[in-house]
């Protein structure tokens, strides 16, 4: 035996000795399993922008026909398979960014407010694990007035979560789901959504600041309309420097479905013929100028980019690579 190979064998033997108890038994890891994630924070870098991306965790719908209008339930059920997820049940994640310029914060879309899904709710709590005080946020811009958008403007007990935050939301937006004659003629599924509308605008009205398409609702940020999803949905292009950030909101929900099959019509687009069109624009736009794209239903941290293969699109998401 050479010595080299009596020391690898000491080496061992002290190693094993080591994991053995002082009663001679060897060490257990025991620990139980955590039973839930641990916080979603992602933080990025768009020129000199920091933007931190906020999981607010995720819902699982039901998978039945009506869930792509235009598409039978077994192709979709086959996207779904292809892309390794749930034929069953689809994942819907939400992902709320907040744009740190330096000497504002911005936070994009408010999330569900623990309103929508027992899985979901995660944003004030992940807010925490990024070390981001509510009270510190400057401006709340909303992309439109979905409940999965808005629900987390305020808490459980109706107070404001964003308490010292200007809170600002498109024009058309505001006036289509603040219509009182709409409302009344809006079918019965829509009705909870003006009504909750309602509930979380009506008492601070006077002081939501409305923005027009190309508008910059704040600073670094140009208002892109995207209409279709919703009559006043719109999507934010976040410059600084030479580098660019599009966050386009509900342009597409889950990309595995809707960025590769473009032409589909979710049952979530209000306006399905104008929201496809918009799709195909906005994707069009990304894969022709290369451009980083932020999406609010793509799974965390729903950033990457859009590659186009042929007539084909797919979603390509970042390497993870932390800001440092």
């Amino acid at each position: 035996m050479t010595a080299l190979t009596r020391r690898t064998i000491l080496a061992g033997a002290a190693v094993a000795a080591a994991a053995v108890s002082p009663s001679g038994e060897g060490a257990r890891a025991a620990a139980p399993a955590a039973g839930r994630q641990s916080p979603g924070v992602y933080r990025y870098r768009v020129g000199d922008f920091e933007i931190t991306a906020l999981t607010d965790g995720v819902a699982r719908r039901p998978l039945d026909e009506n869930f792509v209008k235009n598409a039978p339930v077994e192709d979709v059920r086959a996207a779904l398979h292809d892309a390794f997820l749930n034929t069953e049940r689809v994942p819907i994640s939400f992902t709320s960014v907040v744009v740190n310029t330096g000497g504002k914060l911005i936070l994009i879309d408010a999330g569900t407010g623990g309103q929508m899904a027992p899985t979901a709710g995660q944003l004030q709590e992940n807010m925490a694990a990024a070390g981001i005080d509510p009270k510190a946020i400057d401006t709340v811009v909303i992309s439109h007035f979905h409940a999965d958008h808005i629900s987390g403007l305020r808490l459980k007990d109706g107070a404001l979560a964003f308490p010292n935050a200007e809170i600002v939301a498109p024009e058309a937006e505001w006036a289509f789901w603040m219509d009182d004659g709409r409302m009344s003629q809006a079918p019965d599924a829509m009705k909870p959504t003006f009504k909750l509308v309602r509930k979380i605008f009506e008492p601070i009205a006077k002081d939501v600041r409305r923005f027009q398409p190309d508008d910059e609702p704040a600073h670094g940020l140009t208002a892109i309309p995207a209409p279709g999803h919703t009559p006043g949905h719109t999507a934010f292009r976040v410059s600084s420097g030479s580098e660019q950030l599009i966050i386009w909101s509900d342009t597409t929900n889950h990309p595995a479905l809707f960025v590769r099959n473009p032409g589909w019509h979710a049952v979530f687009d209000m306006d399905p013929r104008q929201a496809e069109a918009t799709r195909r624009r906005m994707l069009d736009m990304a894969t022709t100028d290369r451009l980083l794209v932020a999406g609010y239903h793509f799974p965390f941290p729903a950033v990457g980019h859009i590659a186009r293969r042929d007539k084909e699109f797919m979603f390509v998401p970042t390497m993870w690579n932390p800001a440092i």
